[in-house]
């Protein structure tokens, strides 16, 4: 399966609906675990660098060594990551919707033709 939902056209896809959905839920909660595995450990990842910060200078107040982690690269790094898994997981989650949407709109175009045939004459 496409990371890109815009590529989706119904009847392009001989698999099982239910086969596309499973796969982009599966695609969404990966995604959603590894930013929520991110989130959940930002307090502990920041406090084992604020340690690191005061063993290696003996003496520092925990503010500074909390300032100098909060500056650092590495931090950075680290907020940048879980940035970028968080928007990973809701684009995820858009290429579910989409694919429910197109399924959706499928369904009703099918409808509305089955509903065109019984009017005709």
């Amino acid at each position: 399966m496409t990371n890109d939902p815009i590529r989706f056209t119904p009847g392009s896809n001989q698999r099982p609906q239910s086969e596309v959905y499973r796969e982009a839920y599966e695609q969404w909660v990966a995604a959603d675990a590894a930013a929520r595995l991110l989130d959940e450990t930002k307090s502990a990842v920041f406090a084992q660098r604020v340690l690191e910060a005061m063993r290696s200078a003996p003496g520092v107040s925990m503010s500074k060594a909390e300032l100098e982690v909060r500056a650092s690269a590495e931090w950075r790094d680290y907020l940048t990551k879980m940035t970028n898994a968080k928007t990973a997981a809701n684009k995820a989650k858009i290429a579910v919707e989409f694919h429910r949407m197109k399924y959706w709109e499928a369904t009703q175009d099918r409808a509305d033709q089955r509903f065109e045939a019984r009017l005709a004459p």
